[in-house]
């Protein structure tokens, strides 16, 4: 009989990864978790869980800071990241923060490019309309610039200099998005935009992000990740675990029991 079971398209894989800030205080201990194509992923826990570290993780982040040292394997697209160029990494896993943070010195147009100036990789400028415009769209934010792509980046309401800032993500044509809580800091009707706007990007790209909102995981989610005190307790589909959590520590941190 034929198998006729679809074998999962994996594009993130960690491997017992740990993360310490000196020698005796591991940060993350020895995550293991697959990553399918075209997900998002929601990583929750209380505060000090590990959730933004473990994502920091995923494009090397914590190489800027000597002191932090990593562990294991992390496989994107099967492929160690640790035998990769770090600036190959950090341009195929895109990064959005907390707080919308465009280049304040640089134009709307310029913030839209700063990884390709801050990579060396040179454009011709009909290449750089083009990458502005369709980067632009992709977050339904062209439309509200197209005619200030000269004035700063700042002069931008929050929400939208948080899309301007996922379109600076996206300008390099990443395979993965990592979100560390990109809503946090944004007012309830920008936040919606920047949920819907994740639903439609996740038919080109993985996402992972990181929130505090559970009802956020529970609405933008198709699987999540519930992290404590550094350890990966559970990971499954969203819906199972918002229903059926299979440890008590989830359960307890859903229900309320702790934040």
């Amino acid at each position: 009989m034929e198998n006729t079971i679809k074998e999962k398209n994996y594009i993130l894989e960690l491997k017992n990864v740990s993360v310490s800030y000196s020698p005796e205080k591991k940060a993350v201990l020895d995550v293991n978790a697959s990553i399918e194509a075209n997900t998002v992923t929601a990583i929750m826990g209380p505060s000090g869980c590990g959730k933004s570290t473990l994502l920091r993780a995923i494009n090397r982040m914590h190489e800027l800071y000597p002191e932090i040292k990593t562990e294991g394997e992390i496989l994107l697209k099967n492929e160690n990241i640790f035998d990769m160029n770090p600036m190959t990494v950090r341009r195929l896993a895109g990064m959005v923060f907390q707080r919308p943070n465009p280049f304040p010195t640089m134009s709307i147009f310029d913030n839209v490019l700063a990884g390709y100036k801050l990579n060396n990789i040179k454009l011709s400028k009909t290449e750089k309309e083009e990458i502005v415009e369709n980067s632009l769209k992709s977050v339904a934010l062209w439309d509200e610039v197209k005619d200030s792509m000269t004035k700063k980046g700042t002069f931008l309401s929050g929400g939208q200099q948080q899309r301007l800032c996922i379109a600076r993500a996206l300008a390099l044509k990443p395979e993965l998005l990592l979100m560390d809580e990109p809503t946090s800091a944004l007012d309830p009707i920008s936040t919606n935009r920047i949920e819907e706007l994740i639903f439609e990007l996740k038919e080109q790209y993985t996402i992972v992000i990181v929130t505090h909102n559970m009802s956020q995981a529970a609405r933008i989610s198709d699987n999540s990740m519930f992290m404590y005190l550094g350890e990966l307790v559970e990971f499954g589909p969203t819906k199972q675990m918002f229903t059926k959590p299979k440890d008590k520590r989830t359960e307890d941190y859903l229900t309320g029991v702790f934040s």
